[in-house]
C-alpha cells in the first residue's frame, strides 16, 4: 500500500471548530520567546530551571535545544504549554503569532494543545493511553478540536496512519500500544500531534533508545512532514547526530541558561563557549575512515541465508571461553493463542576470557534474548551453551546457584531494575549476602569498595533509586554486577538513556573497570559508535540470527551484509554535511535492496 495520505489529511473540507488565524507560510515568524524564565518552589525557596531565555522560531525551521539532563531545556517548552508541575511558575513572554502563552487560563490552553501547539513526548509508551486502542487515541484528538463525524474521523485517523508508515494502518487501528513496537509507537504518537496541523511541533527526545534504522526512519519522516505542513518545530535532545540530521539553528543550554545560539554550521564547526566544545567532543564517533566508505571492499565469510550457522572467525584457544553458543535456538513457548516464537536460532557466538564482544541490532533481532539465555533466564532449547567451562544448556535451578556467581548483568533501565524501596548500598551488597554470606562490618567494607570503584561517595549508599540522576543509577548497576567478581559480564543497553557527556563518563569508567577487573563482556547495544569504543570484535542480529561476527575494525569500515551496511549508514554523525552524504549513501542502500526484491 502506498505511503502517500489521501488529499484528505491536507485539505480543509472538515471545517475546524476554531479560528485557525489564517495561513502560515514558510519564513514566517510564528513564535517570539522573550525573556522566559521558569522556577519551582522546593524546599521553601524558588529553585531557577530556566533563566531569561529568548529566541524566535519561523515556519518550516528546526530549532534544537541541547543540554544535559537538568539543563532545562525540556522545562522551557513545557512551560509553553501549562505543563509544569503545581510547584512550577513561568514568567517572561512567549507569543505565538499574536496569541500570548505565558500567563494563559487552563481554559484558553486545551484551544492551543494539540491545535496550535503539539508534543511528541519522550516515551511514548507511558504518554499513550494504555486502555485505548491507538486508532481512537487520534480520533479523540481529531472530534475535541473539529467538528467531524465519528466515520469521517477514523478515515482521518487512518490516513494520518498511513502518513507515518504505521503497517496495514487499517488493523493498527484497532491495536492497543503494547501491540506495537517502540518505532511504532512513536510514529503513532507523531500522528497524533499532527492531526491538527500545528503550528509549532515540541519534539521531546523523539528518537531516544529507538534503533539507529527506526531512529533514521522516524527523522527522515519528520523532514518529509516539516515540508508538508510548514510547522515550526522545536527539538529537544542530547543526541548530537540527531541535531546534525535535523536542525537548521541550535540553542545550547546549561545550568538553565543559554550559553550558545547559532546555526547549525556556526555550533558544530565553530562552537565558541566551552560547553559547547566539551558536549561535542563527548559524541562517540565512528572510525573516521567510514562515514566516506562506499562498501565495496572484497567478501568475507557471512551469512547469506538466514538458518545457517556463523562460522567462527577466530582459531579456538586453549583456555576455556568465557561464553560459548553452539548453533543455539531459544524459543518462546505458546502462551494462550500466542504461538511459539523462535526468538533466535543456529547462534554461534564465542566470548573469550577478558574479552569484550558487541552486540548489535535492531529491536526485535534477539540480542536482550542472547544476553538473557546467557545468564540462565532464559531455556536454551537446541543447541549447546557453555559458561566459564561450564555446559549450562540444560541445568537445573539448583545447579545454576553457584553458576549465578560467574555472571553478571547490567540491565538497560537501572530504575526498574533497582528495588526503590531498598537503599542504593542494600541493593549492591545483597548479592555478596546471598552468596558469600557476608555481614556486618565487611559487607559495608565491600560495598564502599564498590562505591568507590564506580566513582561514588560512599555516602551515597544510603540514598534510594529515585533520588539519583540516570548516569549514578547506572553506575550502582554496574557496581552490584561486579560485587562477585563475575567472569562473565552481560552489558544490555548500559547507555541508550543516558546523555552524551554522562554516556561518555560510564563508558570510560567501563574501560577502566574491564581492565582492573578482567571480565569478558557481551556489550549488547542499537548504538555502533558506542559498540566501537568498548568491544574487540562485534556480532550483528538481524530477525534471530547472526548475519555477520567479524573485528571490530573490520565491521565498521568493511561490513559485508547488506543489513550490516544499512546499520551502519543509519548511525547519524555530528557533522552537517558529513550526514547529508550518509543520509544519501542510505536512500541509495534501501533503494538497492527494494530493486533486488
Amino acid at each position: 500500500m502506498s505511503s502517500t495520505p489521501s488529499r484528505s489529511v491536507f485539505t480543509d473540507a472538515i471545517k475546524l471548530s476554531k479560528d485557525t488565524g489564517g495561513p502560515v507560510a514558510k519564513g514566517d515568524v510564528i513564535l517570539d520567546v522573550k525573556d522566559l524564565t521558569v522556577r519551582f518552589w522546593v524546599g521553601q525557596e524558588w529553585f531557577t530551571a530556566v533563566e531569561n531565555m529568548s529566541y524566535q522560531l519561523r515556519a518550516g525551521e528546526v530549532l534544537a535545544i541541547v543540554g544535559e539532563s537538568g539543563s532545562g531545556k525540556t522545562q522551557s517548552s513545557m512551560s509553553l504549554l501549562g505543563l509544569l508541575p503545581p510547584t512550577g511558575r513561568a514568567t517572561g513572554s512567549a507569543d505565538l503569532k499574536g496569541t500570548e502563552l505565558v500567563g494563559m487560563s487552563i481554559q484558553e490552553l486545551r484551544e492551543v494543545r494539540g491545535n496550535e501547539i503539539s508534543v511528541i513526548f519522550q516515551e511514548p509508551m507511558t504518554a499513550l493511553n494504555p486502555v485505548y486502542t491507538v486508532g481512537f487515541q487520534i480520533v479523540e484528538t481529531l472530534r475535541t478540536h473539529y467538528l467531524i463525524n465519528p466515520g469521517a474521523a477514523k478515515e482521518r485517523a487512518i490516513d494520518l496512519m498511513r502518513m507515518v508508515e504505521i503497517p496495514d494502518p487499517e488493523d493498527s487501528f484497532n491495536k492497543f500500544p503494547h501491540q506495537l513496537s517502540g518505532g511504532q509507537r512513536q510514529r503513532i504518537m507523531i500522528a497524533q500531534a499532527l492531526a491538527c496541523e500545528p503550528k509549532l511541533l515540541i519534539a521531546d527526545e523523539p528518537t531516544t533508545a529507538l534503533d539507529v534504522t527506526v531512529q533514521a526512519e522516524i527523522l527522515k519522516l519528520m523532514r518529509q512532514l516539516r515540508e508538508r505542513v510548514s510547522a515550526g518545530i522545536i527539538l529537544i535532545t542530547h543526541d548530537m547526530g540527531v541535531v546534525a540530521d535535523m536542525a537548521d539553528r541550535i540553542i545550547v543550554m546549561k545550568d538553565g541558561r543559554v550559553v550558545e545560539h547559532g546555526s547549525s554550521d556556526e555550533i558544530f564547526n565553530h562552537p565558541q563557549h566551552p560547553y559547547t566544545q566539551q558536549l561535542l567532543a563527548s559524541v562517540p564517533h565512528l572510525a573516521e575512515h567510514v562515514e566516506s566508505t562506499e562498501f565495496d571492499t572484497p567478501p568475507r565469510t557471512v551469512i547469506e541465508a538466514e538458518g545457517t550457522p556463523v562460522p567462527l572467525n577466530e582459531p579456538l584457544s586453549d583456555a576455556a571461553p568465557a561464553l560459548l553458543m553452539e548453533d543455539v535456538a531459544i524459543v518462546y513457548p505458546k502462551q494462550g493463542r500466542r504461538a511459539e516464537f523462535r526468538a533466535a536460532e543456529h547462534i554461534n557466538l564465542r566470548v573469550e576470557q577478558g574479552e569484550v564482544v558487541g552486540l548489535v541490532g535492531e529491536s526485535g533481532s534477539g540480542k536482550t534474548t542472547i544476553g538473557r539465555a546467557a545468564v540462565a533466564l532464559l531455556p536454551v532449547r537446541e543447541g549447546r551453551l557453555t559458561v566459564a567451562g561450564h555446559d549450562i544448556t540444560n541445568a537445573s535451578m539448583k545447579e545454576l546457584k553457584p553458576f549465578r556467581k560467574t555472571v553478571g548483568i547490567v540491565f538497560q533501565d537501572p530504575g526498574s531494575s533497582l528495588n526503590p524501596r531498598l537503599p542504593v548500598g542494600e541493593s549492591i551488597g545483597e548479592p555478596l549476602l546471598l552468596h558469600e554470606g557476608l555481614k556486618g562490618a565487611d559487607l559495608s567494607r565491600r560495598v564502599e569498595d564498590l562505591l568507590d570503584s564506580v566513582h561514588l561517595p560512599r555516602s551515597m549508599r544510603n540514598r534510594y533509586p529515585h533520588e539519583l540522576s540516570g548516569g549514578q543509577r547506572q553506575r550502582i548497576g554496574i557496581a552490584r554486577s561486579l560485587a562477585l567478581n563475575p567472569k562473565l559480564l552481560i552489558a544490555d543497553e548500559p547507555t541508550s538513556a543516558l546523555d552524551v557527556s554522562v554516556q561518555a563518563r560510564v563508558l570510560k569508567l567501563f574501560k577502566e573497570l574491564q581492565e582492573q577487573y578482567g571480565f569478558a563482556c557481551l556489550f549488547i547495544s542499537h548504538d555502533l559508535a558506542v559498540v566501537e569504543q568498548v568491544s574487540t570484535r562485534i556480532a550483528v542480529m538481524h530477525r534471530g540470527h547472526l548475519v555477520e561476527v567479524g573485528d571490530t575494525l573490520d565491521i565498521v569500515t568493511r561490513p559485508q551484509h547488506p543489513y550490516t551496511q544499512r546499520l551502519l549508514s543509519a548511525v547519524p554523525v555530528p557533522d552537517p554535511a558529513e550526514q547529508r552524504k550518509r543520509r544519501e549513501l542510505r536512500d541509495a542502500i534501501i533503494e538497492r535492496e527494494h530493486l533486488v526484491s
